[in-house]
C-alpha cells in the first residue's frame, strides 16, 4: 500500500530485485530482455492512479532529467529506453529520479544531521558519493561527483577485489575451493571457517587502503557503509578501520535510501 498521506511511490532499482517503499520487492533480470525488463518494472510499479509522483533510485549511466537508461553494462536490452514507457507510467504522473547511491546519503544525512560525509556501497559493483555541507556532490549528469570503483589495483580495478564477486574470488584463491557467493562465504566465517574470515579482512584492507588519501583529499571523517556485502561490515571492520585512523565508520540504516527519494517530491 502507498502512504495515503503522502501518495508517491518510491522505487529501489537494483540489478536483481525492485524494492518498494512498502517493503514488497518485484524480481528483475537486468540481462534480461526488453520485455522482462519492461514487465519487472511495470508490476513493480503497479496501479498509480491514485498516485501523484514516481521517485526511482536507479544506478548508472542513466538521463536522470530525461528518465533515459544508458547502461551497457546491465540493463542492455533497454539502452535508450525511456523509464517512463517501459513501466507504463501516465505523463499525468510526475516521474524524478536520483543515483542508487547519492539518494541513500542523502536520506542518511537528513535522518543522523551530517553535514560532511562519504558513503560506499558494496554489492555486485562497488558504489561512493559524498557530501559537503549537507549537500550531495554529484556531476553535471546527476551521478555521484567522484567514483572509486574503477581505481587501479592489481592487475585490474578496485571493484574486482572489493565486491561481492571478489569476495568470492578471494576465498577460491586462498582455500583453492570452488567459488562460493560472498554470503556462504560470509555464513562460512560466522562459523568459523577462518580461509572465509580472511577473504572478508582482506576486502576491508583492500577498500580502506584505497580510501585513505581520498577521505583525507575530501577532508571526510564520517564514512557510512551500504550494500548486501556491507551487511557482513563488522567481518570487515578490524581490517578497514586501522586503515582509516580517525574516520569513523557506521553501517548504513534499511531504509535510508526511500527517505533519500522522498526528497525529490518535497
Amino acid at each position: 500500500m502507498l502512504n495515503s498521506k503522502s501518495q508517491y511511490l518510491l522505487l529501489d532499482v537494483g540489478g536483481t530485485f525492485i524494492k518498494r517503499s512498502d517493503g514488497t520487492q518485484v524480481h528483475i533480470h537486468s540481462s534480461g530482455s526488453r520485455e522482462e525488463i519492461a514487465a519487472a518494472l511495470r508490476e513493480a510499479v503497479g496501479d498509480v492512479s491514485a498516485v501523484k509522483g514516481v521517485g526511482v533510485s536507479i544506478p548508472g549511466p542513466f538521463d536522470y532529467r530525461e528518465g533515459v537508461f544508458l547502461m551497457k553494462h546491465k540493463y542492455a536490452a533497454v539502452y535508450g529506453g525511456s523509464f517512463r514507457s517501459l513501466a507504463g507510467i501516465p505523463e499525468g504522473v510526475e516521474l524524478r529520479f536520483m543515483h542508487d547511491v547519492n539518494a541513500p546519503l542523502l536520506g542518511a544525512l537528513r535522518t543522523l544531521g551530517l553535514q560532511d560525509a562519504a558513503l560506499v556501497t558494496i554489492g555486485t559493483g562497488l558504489g561512493f558519493s559524498y557530501a559537503r555541507g549537507g549537500e550531495v556532490q554529484t556531476s553535471v549528469s546527476g551521478s555521484p561527483a567522484r567514483s572509486i570503483w574503477n581505481l587501479p589495483f592489481g592487475d585490474g580495478i578496485l571493484e574486482d577485489a572489493v565486491s561481492a564477486r571478489g569476495i568470492s574470488a578471494s576465498y577460491t584463491h586462498i582455500s583453492g575451493e570452488a567459488l562460493l557467493n560472498a554470503k556462504a562465504v560470509s555464513e562460512r566465517a560466522r562459523k568459523g571457517d577462518e580461509t572465509a574470515a580472511q577473504a572478508y579482512l582482506q576486502a576491508g584492507s583492500t577498500l580502506g587502503a584505497a580510501l585513505k588519501s581520498v577521505l583525507e583529499e575530501l577532508g571526510i571523517t564520517v564514512l557510512l557503509m551500504g550494500g548486501q556485502v556491507c551487511r557482513s561490515l563488522d567481518l570487515m571492520l578490524p581490517a578497514l578501520a586501522p586503515e582509516l585512523p580517525g574516520v569513523s565508520i557506521q553501517r548504513l540504516e534499511d531504509g535510508a535510501v526511500f527517505k533519500g527519494l522522498a526528497t525529490l517530491f518535497e
